[in-house]
């Protein structure tokens, strides 16, 4: 599990997942307990979730890079 321990460095950050089934999950790390990642995502308006994925359902886990622009953000 080669992601298992980039994850580990990740924990309260900003990540992307790739999942196995090809579908792909972004969100807050919180945390890798009891062969699940758990994930807070956010849903819409001001509503965020709490998700779980077995570490058998995912293939890479990535941190998010630093932003590449300067100046003003619109």
């Amino acid at each position: 599990m080669p992601w298992y321990q980039k994850a580990l460095m990740l924990v309260g950050q900003p990540v992307g997942v790739s999942l196995k089934n090809g579908q792909g999950v972004s969100g807050v790390l919180c945390s890798l307990d009891n062969n699940t990642v758990v994930l807070t995502e956010y849903m819409y308006q001001s509503q965020f979730a709490s998700k779980h994925y077995p570490f058998s359902a995912i293939q890479d886990i990535n941190g998010y890079p630093g932003c590449s622009t300067s100046g003003p953000f619109y």
